[in-house]
């Protein structure tokens, strides 16, 4: 609980600090980039006063310093266009046609445009006539007006980023705990069992008809499986070539012997065998937490748990279907969560720990095939052969 609190507390943190982030880059663009289009529209009125100037030349005026102005602008785009909205020339501007009428075309729309958004600056010639100054953002310009969205997206990837190694952690944490937990459970399980098997022995030395003791051994072997199972997890198990038709009839056994007559359960196998590179004793586990959630799904019975092996040249399908109470659309996609269950006793680990071994352990995967509430659901594991 406390490693959750502190990574709820470091999402919350990262997210306030990306909306600081993202509104004081927001202002700062705003107000440099106002500050910026205001610079371009006072050196463009200059620019204007300097072509006002050049238009009113006569043989005593010094062009030096207008025409000096006039080349300086070497990045802002301008058109100049007359009264009647034809062009009269333009610098700066970036044209893709090929001769002088397309070209002016282009031109005049660029310069059209312009005006519109209220880029213009008139001069007065005389009187009557007068040209005007159709000016559009520099690169520069439009460059900075998409940096904050740039900014933006480049501190979203941060915050995910973030999160996703925070979570990454988070699951690393709680699978060191997983199999610091499993692996203290079997060396706990160790010494009682030996003691237990060495009982057995006594007793079957001692008591060699009794009928009890071999029934009494299964039940000890039973938890030497048990102790196995949870020393293999955390550490790649041992894959090995086996018949899953022999798994599942010793784990079909197991659980018919201590289910209730009310709940039938068939297996349906492949006539030859079906040979995959499974740990043996782990995958008997996932099969039996999906018999013991179907038992748990019927209430005891009465139904029916079907079991059904479909053999493909490239992989292995296993169905456990059952005739329960089913599940939920809303609870379908957090079956397999650790903490989930819909017992009033349970720590809702046993659909984890199946998804743990199927895809982690085997590469395989584990997933609800169909549910219907009230009929029943069908989980379905993949083995790539």
């Amino acid at each position: 609980m406390e490693w959750t609190d502190r990574i709820r507390r470091i999402k919350l943190i990262l997210v306030l600090a990306a909306i600081v982030i993202a509104v004081g880059s927001l202002f700062v663009s705003e107000q440099l980039t106002d500050t910026l289009k205001q610079e371009e529209r006072n050196r463009m009125e200059v620019w204007a006063e300097a072509m006002k100037s050049l238009n009113k030349a006569d043989e005593n005026t010094d062009l030096s310093l207008v025409l000096k102005v006039i080349n300086e602008n070497d990045y802002i785009p301008v058109v100049l266009m007359d009264q009647s909205g034809n062009v009269t020339d333009f610098r700066n501007v970036s044209l893709h046609a090929d001769n002088r009428t397309d070209s002016l075309r282009e031109a005049q729309q660029i310069g059209l445009r312009c005006k519109t958004e209220g880029h213009v600056i008139r001069i007065a010639l005389d009187k009557t006539n007068y040209i005007n100054v159709c000016y559009d953002e520099s690169l520069i310009l439009k460059r900075l007006t998409l940096f904050p969205i740039i900014q933006l997206g480049v501190v979203l990837v941060f915050v995910l980023l973030a999160v996703f190694a925070l979570l990454a952690s988070k699951r690393a944490e709680q699978n060191r705990v997983w199999a610091g937990l499993s692996k203290e459970t079997a060396h706990q399980l160790g010494t009682p069992i030996s003691s237990l098997m060495a009982w057995v022995e006594v007793l079957r030395e001692e008591y060699p008809q009794d009928d009890l003791i071999p029934e009494l051994d299964k039940d000890v072997q039973r938890l030497q499986l048990i102790s196995d199972r949870f020393s293999k997890i955390g550490s790649p198990p041992e894959l090995k070539p086996t018949n899953l038709s022999d798994v599942l009839s010793h784990v079909v056994d197991y659980i018919d012997r201590r289910t209730s007559h009310s709940v039938v359960i068939t297996c349906e196998l492949p006539d030859h065998d079906v040979i995959v590179n499974i740990n043996a004793a782990l995958f008997e586990w996932v099969i039996e937490n999906l018999c013991k959630n179907a038992v748990d799904a019927m209430n005891g019975g009465p139904g029916k748990i079907t079991i059904v092996v479909m053999n493909s040249s490239d992989k292995v399908a296993i169905e456990v279907t059952d005739t329960g109470k089913g599940i939920s659309k809303k609870n379908l996609k957090t079956v397999f969560k650790p903490g989930f269950t819909t017992k009033k006793r349970g720590w809702g680990l046993g659909l984890s720990l199946a998804k743990r071994i199927v895809e982690q352990y085997h590469n395989g995967r584990i997933f609800v095939k169909s549910s219907v509430v009230g009929q029943g659901t069908t989980f379905r594991i993949e083995l790539r052969k």
